[in-house]
């Protein structure tokens, strides 16, 4: 999303919805119910869903705030890209993890945002590798 959004006071408009979802990590919501297979009848992306309707005003001014933030580091990411081919330009020296640096940085307030909301984040936001269970 661009981050614009309108919405009346109070209440997260319908973008807003979208970008907490996926910063989140939960799939697309879609237009409508098509069956039970359905991802709403999972237990966490409906607790997204109420929490994301029934959110007071001061709530909502946080979760924007969020939002702006999350957006503005989204979009340093692919920016980013323009210096990969640059290792050292006269005394400027390119940081070679600056990628994975601004990845991480915006992950970590993806996780703040769902902490923020009491949802553990979505299947997008897995991490890979062994998970044990004691």
């Amino acid at each position: 999303m661009s981050g614009s959004y309108s919405s009346a006071p109070g209440v997260l408009s319908e973008a807003q919805k979208v970008d907490v979802r996926r910063f989140c990590g939960y799939p697309a919501y879609g237009a409508g119910a098509v069956g039970f297979e359905s991802w709403r009848f999972f237990q966490a992306y409906g607790t997204l869903e109420y929490r994301m309707n029934n959110l007071a005003p001061a709530e909502i001014a946080v979760v924007a705030n969020y939002l702006a933030t999350l957006n503005a580091l989204e979009a340093a990411i692919p920016l980013a890209s323009g210096n990969l081919d640059t290792e050292v330009a006269a005394s400027w020296q390119h940081n070679p993890q600056e990628v994975r640096d601004r990845a991480a940085l915006f992950d970590g307030w993806r996780r703040r945002l769902c902490g923020f909301l009491g949802l553990k984040p979505g299947p997008a936001m897995e991490t890979s590798g062994i998970t044990l269970i004691v």
